[in-house]
């Protein structure tokens, strides 16, 4: 398939320390076949000065099409991402976070296959290949790796990293799933629905990890586990709609 255009989809909450930063990463990247980029990014009613510095963002770089929506009380990392995703006119889109944990360069990792033809969907892992990963928590990874093999029960899938957050999509593929999952929930939901779309071809490659420690801003934590594994059991198991 031909892709003229990736869209693009940074969920943002209190993240007006940073924010230029991953912008910047973004806008130098230049993807494979000339694709062009549309940003969307989504602020979850940040209480810091996020928007300030997206909008002055907007002014400074008229040259990049990026496109700002604002929620008006905060919903939720998942709730962000769904409004990405109606939003986007790219016939893909990935979904960027906010932080500096991912880094930009490697989307073209990720569009390769489908460039070459052979898949819909592309995880990125931060479990599997030889680019750089920070050394941080244990019990994270036990975790990470505990919910990825109990998603890949249910959608018989062999992924090695449900949660990662660099997942490109067939924008119209995932626009077709009613995602209701409003917070970090919204990782095995999609990848419960994606895995029932009939014939869709899920490829997964390695990717860099520059994880952050709670100090430095991480947001998740052991209640989301447990949110992971409800939402495991209810769309995996339970084929929830």
């Amino acid at each position: 398939m031909a892709i003229q255009k990736l869209s693009i989809i940074i969920p943002a909450y209190n993240e007006g320390r940073t924010i230029h930063l991953i912008l910047d990463k973004v806008k130098s990247v230049t993807l494979l076949n000339n694709i062009s980029k549309e940003l969307i990014i989504v602020n979850d009613c940040s209480t810091d000065d996020t928007e300030l510095a997206i909008e002055s963002y907007i002014s400074e770089n008229t040259d990049l099409a990026i496109q700002y929506f604002k929620h008006d009380h905060n919903r939720g990392k998942g709730a962000a991402i769904h409004t990405g995703i109606q939003k986007a006119t790219g016939e893909y889109l990935i979904i960027q976070d906010a932080d500096l944990e991912y880094d930009p360069e490697e989307y073209n990792d990720l569009l390769k296959p489908v460039i070459k033809g052979f898949a819909d969907v592309v995880f990125g892992s931060r479990f599997m290949g030889g680019n750089p990963h920070r050394v941080l928590f244990f019990w994270h990874t036990i975790g990470n790796k505990f919910l990825t093999m109990l998603s890949n029960m249910y959608s018989n899938l062999n992924l090695t990293d449900m949660e990662t957050c660099y997942k490109l999509f067939d924008t119209k593929m995932v626009q077709s799933l009613n995602l209701v999952e409003s917070r970090f929930g919204f990782e095995p939901e999609v990848t419960a629905k994606i895995s029932r779309v009939p014939n869709v071809r899920i490829y997964e490659v390695g990717i860099s990890y520059y994880g952050r420690t709670y100090s430095e801003g991480k947001k998740i934590g052991w209640k989301d586990g447990f949110r992971a594994i409800y939402c495991i059991l209810k769309f995996g198991l339970f084929k929830a709609k």
